[in-house]
């Protein structure tokens, strides 16, 4: 039986590094994540999705949307929610040579 790396397996079914497949992919996952943690995160502090929605100023109809699709959510919106959620945000932001972080 042969057996192949996570890597070969995006390669060959997504695209390889650097074609636009690829990268939108690999985009979507990480939107992907980042709505599982923020579901996470309000699960461990026991709140709702109505709960974060008003702490937010937001409907449960967003924070849904954000959990399960973060594609067109607002920057700021998610960042009220980390802020809600009382999570501590870092952001690295690297142009070619020059490199911000927010901490």
């Amino acid at each position: 039986m042969k057996t192949y790396s996570l890597e070969n397996l995006t390669d060959k079914y997504i695209g390889k590094q650097g074609t636009n497949e690829r990268n939108q992919f690999e985009f979507e996952l990480k939107l992907d994540i980042l709505g599982d943690m923020i579901k996470k995160a309000r699960k461990e502090r026991k709140l709702t999705q109505e709960q974060l929605g008003l702490l937010v100023g937001v409907q449960k109809a967003q924070i849904s949307k954000i959990e399960n699709n973060a594609k067109d959510v607002r920057f700021t919106t998610i960042l009220r929610v980390f802020e809600a959620l009382k999570a501590k945000v870092k952001m690295t932001v690297n142009f070619d040579s020059d490199k911000l972080e927010i901490v």
